[in-house]
């Protein structure tokens, strides 16, 4: 059956059918045609087979009546799905007239009562009402049986053979063997009614469960866009804002003595050279697992990474900056030392296995806030980076002796870049599950302070 878009399925709130479709009604109209057409063919077999002559019932209707009695009978089912009730009250009383008045036919007759009072079952608007219609239908034909079965019994030239002595007498028999088949035939038209009505109605819910999960879907799938998003600027911003800051001090580093020390100049930009050369293997790498996230399935390793879920369970991919962790600080902060910035590193405890989300993370947080150094501490700063292992936690610890300077409007760009830069710290420890403390010192500088635990106790909101 073809119907129209379903109400949506709000629970304690009555659920409509709704109307149907043009290719229902069409379907209906047809059906109704072909049993006008059946109709008329058994009036005509049983008007030449002798109905209504000399078999107790009356003279037969006339033929223009039984041609009024097929119509009313048969063509009001094209709208039975539009106005059920109404149908089945106006088949229900033709019914009758055509029992009461003898008019040829007890076969499709009866199929069309059936469709009609199913019909109310399946297509009644109201449940109340297509209750109470069918309760009328159902009462008014058993009244009209046994009115017609008590009438008859004292009418002996109707049927004849069938005695009424005794205390089951063959006319009681027969008697039940009409009341036992028309219960048969009205429980049946009511039960699959309602059993069409809640398929309905299951399949109404159905199709809102898919349409809410593709919803859903998509919802998920642009939360997953944006956390790419998201991680490509932190892993961008993390890895270039380092390198080129490095590349930048050593920049002027070369162009202030060229002249006068070639050698120093020298130094400085090989040292340029091999920052440059970090930064482009960085990209590298960084590219290299966005293809590999891709080729997981949208979203799935993009969301993993991101909310800290894929540490143990999953294998990082194979690429330079998974090697980036905390056993490379040492790197970063002779590298820092060798760019201008005295740095020194401090390992308090014994080094335990983390998952490669805490590993990276901490060698992340650690180059942000020594680029974050270099860029705004001044010339006469220092850094200190400290690592304190602990049972359950590793504390990440980044200060500096520099003064904690004011982004002017000409910095505007810088103190931009700074901000990106912490939340993409606090972003990073968030999806470790650990805490971060930033701010300066009052004694002068700035503390980056970050505490992952080893092991995850819960799960990270998205």
């Amino acid at each position: 059956m073809t119907e129209n878009t379903a109400p949506p399925v709000v629970e304690g709130v009555e659920w409509v059918r709704p109307r149907p479709g043009r290719h229902a009604i069409r379907n209906d109209v047809i059906l109704a045609l072909v049993l006008a057409v059946g109709t008329a063919a058994t009036v005509v077999l049983y008007r030449f087979a002798g109905w209504g002559e000399g078999d107790g019932e009356g003279e037969a209707a006339p033929w223009w009546g039984s041609v009024i009695w097929i119509a009313a009978m048969t063509l009001p089912l094209a709208a039975r799905r539009l106005q059920p009730e109404i149908v089945a009250l106006v088949a229900s009383v033709t019914f009758i007239v055509g029992g009461v008045v003898p008019v040829g036919d007890a076969l499709f007759s009866n199929i069309c009562l059936f469709v009609a009072i199913y019909t109310v079952g399946a297509w009644g608007r109201s449940r109340r009402r297509a209750t109470i219609v069918r309760g009328i239908i159902v009462a008014g034909m058993f009244g009209w049986l046994f009115w017609g079965l008590v009438y008859y019994s004292a009418v002996q030239d109707y049927l004849p053979d069938f005695s009424r002595e005794g205390t089951l007498s063959p006319y009681l028999a027969y008697g039940l063997i009409n009341v036992l088949t028309n219960l048969l035939y009205f429980g049946g038209a009511w039960y699959f009614g309602d059993t069409a009505y809640r398929s309905a109605r299951s399949r109404a819910e159905l199709e809102q469960r898919t349409a809410e999960l593709a919803s859903e879907r998509e919802r998920t799938r642009a939360q997953a866009v944006a956390i790419e998003r998201l991680r490509i600027a932190r892993e961008l911003h993390d890895v270039v804002a380092h390198h080129v800051s490095v590349i930048g001090v050593q920049a002027g580093a070369a162009r202030r003595v060229l002249a006068k020390d070639p050698a120093a100049a020298a130094t400085a930009l090989s040292s340029i050279e091999s920052s440059a050369r970090d930064a482009v293997d960085e990209l590298h790498g960084l590219l290299g697992t966005l293809r590999g996230d891709a080729e997981t399935g949208p979203g799935v390793a993009v969301l993993d990474d991101a909310l800290g879920l894929a540490g143990d369970d999953r294998e990082p991919a194979t690429t330079s900056t998974s090697t980036r962790g905390i056993a490379r600080l040492d790197e970063l902060v002779a590298e820092c030392a060798a760019s201008g910035l005295p740095t020194t590193l401090a390992i308090v405890g014994d080094p335990v296995p983390v998952s490669a989300v805490v590993d990276l993370s901490a060698y992340r947080i650690v180059q942000e806030a020594l680029t974050n150094v270099r860029k705004h501490a001044g010339a006469a700063a220092t850094a200190e980076v400290r690592v304190r292992w602990a049972d359950g936690s590793v504390e990440i610890e980044v200060t500096n002796s520099g003064p904690v300077l004011r982004p002017t409007s000409d910095s505007a760009a810088d103190a931009s870049s700074r901000r990106l830069g912490q939340v993409g710290m606090r972003e990073r420890v968030a999806a470790a599950g650990g805490r971060l403390e930033l701010g300066p010192r009052a004694r002068g500088g700035y503390l980056v302070r970050a505490e992952f635990p080893l092991r995850r106790t819960e799960e990270v909101r998205a």
